[in-house]
């Protein structure tokens, strides 16, 4: 998996991106937030483990930035602190945005496991982005379900959702098939019918 590492501490910064790198992921460090986030925008990560306190941007405005980018697919961040202060700091990391937190020094089994369910609620998210993206129709009528348990029919639904003008037509098929015969049954010759 791709995980972004923001450390300002050298050795930090390379026993994590050493031990992330031994545990079969590919790394890019970087020594401040700013240089993190500017990689993040180049290049979405499913994982980000950002220090808490760095130079030019912090790892909570850090985290703070990336949950303002608006996109399907989660970022989860993790973040490094070497003396984390009691409950009013961890809200204010949470409130940030911040999905788990990880002492210093770094322990490596700790690192691993917090990696484990990062990749099982990433996994979580696809898949609840993959339902929410499918579109309920009804087999028969062929009316959509909006978000309200709502059917409408489905030209409403695309041009509320889209405001694009919807125009009906047959398509030759169903010429061939539904109309062409209803036709004949009354009578009526090819060549007064516009195709």
């Amino acid at each position: 998996m791709k995980i972004l590492v923001a450390e300002d501490d050298f050795i930090s910064r390379k026993l994590l991106t050493t031990t992330l790198t031994h545990f079969g992921h590919e790394v890019d460090a970087y020594e401040n937030g700013m240089d993190a986030w500017n990689a993040y925008t180049q290049r979405r990560y499913p994982i980000v483990v950002s220090d808490w306190l760095m130079p030019k941007l912090d790892g909570l405005a850090f985290c703070r930035r990336v949950r303002s980018v608006k996109v399907s697919d989660y970022t989860y961040f993790i973040l490094l602190t070497a003396n984390v202060q009691g409950r009013e700091t961890y809200m204010e990391a949470m409130q940030a945005g911040i999905d788990d937190f990880l002492a210093k020094p770094l322990d490596r089994d700790q690192i691993w496991m917090r990696l484990r369910v990062a990749k099982r609620i990433l996994g979580y998210t696809r898949q609840i982005v993959q339902l929410e993206s499918m579109l309920p129709v009804c087999v028969y009528c062929k009316k959509v379900r909006d978000d309200n348990n709502y059917w409408e029919q489905v030209e409403h639904y695309i041009s509320r959702l889209t405001g694009e003008k919807i125009s009906h037509s047959v398509c030759p098929d169903c010429y061939a098939k539904i109309v062409r015969p209803q036709l004949n049954a009354m009578n009526v010759p090819p060549d007064r019918v516009a195709q």
